[in-house]
Parts: structure tokens; C-alpha cells; sequence
């Protein structure tokens, strides 16, 4: 029944693979036979993690892997299998997962063959990142993306894709699985190769930052709170610096730190708390945030003297509330 199970040749279990996709694709309307191409696709993903892996009765080997690579990118099936998830059942995405990170990885001659091919064929990154509009494959299309996000050129192309803005709207899934998938690819790649993602932003500010609000004023509360608290770490980010300047000299930002940091939410103050830290500690504040502060001066003493006493034993925010406290009690006083 399971095909896969033992170790056939790489150039058949690559056509096992095709056949059974284009065979999904002509039942579509579902039945038997689709279920049976299903099945094909399924067992040839399992028999080529077995000929990569080994399963205990045999043993894997680099020409054996080199080979499949070769077979697997000449005949373009990744762009197949991107197009049609649903042609792999569940427990074979987890293998297919594993199958993809290994030839991402793979070397021939010094090179890395799967980088080179997604560099030269851009459209399958899309295929994964406009897979986050179909609930049922989208997490395994966000597994694969954050696979391709390990190799900074592949996450150049990503950030710079006409797509990338359409992360705004994936966290915001009301789908929890899809959101939050969504948003750890997201985190990726504004976290993951420093240099690039600084430059990127920097370059892309006020477009980034204006969607960048709105899900600070989310009405989901995970959406806000994971936003927020990733926000204070890119501003935190010594390679962000440039961004975390202009951010914090915008008084519209000051004002909605402030806001949070009245939030119903516990959490949310306290996400919030780290970005308003930034503003406060800055020691060449822009004059309308000075204005601010100093306007609001007596309301924050009083409002931080008691903000989260719960977390006294916390000597990390301890510490962060009293420099606040006295960064905010040496300034002057409001006319």
C-alpha cells in the first residue's frame, strides 16, 4: 500500500510524485480517484524523506540525495506541489516539510542548488506567501517560507515582493492557527538577517509603520499584544537604530504608547511599557515629545509610582520603572 516505504530510485519516486499531483488536478471534484492521487502523492514525499533519511532498514547516501535534487528542481515539481497542497495528506506535509528543509540545504559543487533555483524562480516564494489566503494549506506554506527566510537572499526577495504587505492583513486571520503562523513569519522577517531587514525598513518607513499602527490598534488582542512586543524589540534592535529615531521623535507614537499603557489589558501595558521606555530614556528628545512629557509630567510619577507594583520581585522591570521614574521627575517642570 505505501509505496514509499521502501527505497526506490529518485527519478521514479519524482514521477510517482507528478503523476499523482496531475492526477489531483483532473479529479478535482474529488471521489476515489482523488483520493487514490492523494494517496500516490503522499507515499512518493514518504519514500523520498526514507531515500534522504534512511528508515532504519536502509541507509541513506549523498548520491542518492544529490540525485533527487537534481530530479526534483529539473522537473519543477516543487511549483506543482506549491500550487496544489491539498494533493498531500497531513501526515505526509510533515514529511514534505522535512524533505524541503534538507534540499534547501544540500550542497552540490559548493552551491547551494535549492537557493539557486527559488532565486531564478521567484513565483513559487509567492505561491508560499499567497498561500496564507487558503485556511487549509497555509501553515504548511508558512513552514516552507520560514524554511526559504534561513537564506538572506530569499528573504531579500520576499521583503521586497508586491506581497509582503499582505502579512497586515494574515495576522489578523481570524483563523488562530493561520494568524499565528502568519505572524511568525512575519516576525521572521523583519528579525532575521539584521542588516537587511534595518535597511528595509528604513527605506520603507512610512509605508511600513502606517500598517504597523493600525495593528496596534487591533481589535484582536493577540494581534495587538504580539505586535507590540515585537515592536519594542525592533526598536530595541541596535540595527535599527535610524528607525527606532524617527519613531520615537513622532508624537503620535508617544501618544498612543501612552493610551496602551492604559490598555484593560495587564499585558498590553506591559508591551506597551517597553516601547515607552524607549521615548522616556532617549536623551535627545525631539521638542514635541519633551512637550509632551513635560506637559504630562505629574500624571506619569503618579501613574507609574503605582504601575505593575505587582512585579516587584521582577528586578529587570524594577530597575527599568525607577529610571523612568527619575529620567521623568528631571524634567522641567510644565509653565
Amino acid at each position: 500500500m505505501f509505496k514509499g516505504s521502501k527505497k526506490e530510485k529518485p527519478s521514479v519516486l519524482v514521477k510517482h510524485c507528478r503523476q499523482g499531483v496531475q492526477a489531483y488536478i483532473k479529479h478535482s471534484g474529488g471521489g476515489s480517484k482523488q483520493e487514490k492521487a492523494i494517496a500516490e502523492v503522499s507515499n512518493s514525499i514518504t519514500g523520498m524523506k526514507v531515500l534522504l533519511y534512511g528508515d532504519g532498514k536502509t541507509e541513506p547516501t549523498p548520491e542518492a540525495g544529490d540525485e533527487l535534487l537534481t530530479e526534483i528542481f529539473q522537473g519543477d515539481l516543487l511549483g506543482l506541489l506549491f500550487s496544489n497542497m491539498g494533493a498531500i495528506e497531513f501526515e505526509a506535509k510533515k514529511d514534505f516539510v522535512i524533505l524541503f528543509g534538507n534540499l534547501m540545504r544540500r550542497e552540490v559543487a559548493g552551491r547551494k542548488t535549492g537557493v539557486d533555483f527559488l532565486e531564478k524562480n521567484s513565483k513559487l516564494l509567492d505561491d508560499l506567501v499567497l498561500g496564507y489566503e487558503d485556511p487549509e494549506v497555509a501553515v504548511i506554506c508558512g513552514q516552507l517560507l520560514r524554511v526559504c527566510l534561513d537564506n538572506e537572499s530569499l528573504a531579500q526577495l520576499v521583503l521586497h515582493s508586491e506581497h509582503f504587505l499582505k502579512f497586515f492583513t494574515f495576522v489578523e486571520n481570524p483563523g488562530f492557527d493561520v494568524a499565528s503562523d502568519a505572524f511568525a513569519t512575519f516576525k521572521d522577517l523583519l528579525t532575521k538577517h539584521k542588516a537587511l531587514c534595518a535597511e528595509f525598513l528604513e527605506k520603507n518607513y512610512d509605508v511600513i509603520f502606517e500598517d504597523y499602527t493600525q495593528l496596534l490598534h487591533s481589535k484582536n488582542y493577540v494581534t495587538r499584544r504580539q505586535s507590540l512586543k515585537l515592536l519594542g524589540e525592533l526598536l530595541l534592535d541596535r540595527a535599527n537604530f535610524n528607525v527606532m529615531t524617527k519613531y520615537i521623535s513622532d508624537q503620535q507614537n508617544l501618544k498612543l504608547m501612552m493610551n496602551l499603557l492604559r490598555d484593560k489589558s495587564k499585558n498590553i501595558q506591559f508591551e506597551a511599557f517597553h516601547v515607552f521606555k524607549v521615548f522616556v530614556a532617549n536623551p535627545n528628545k525631539a521638542k514635541p515629545i519633551l512637550d509632551i512629557l513635560t506637559k504630562n509630567k505629574e500624571k506619569l510619577i503618579s501613574f507609574l509610582s503605582n504601575f505593575h507594583n505587582e512585579k516587584a520581585e521582577d528586578e529587570q522591570f524594577a530597575d527599568e520603572k525607577a529610571f523612568l521614574l527619575k529620567q521623568i521627575e528631571q524634567l522641567p517642570s510644565a509653565s
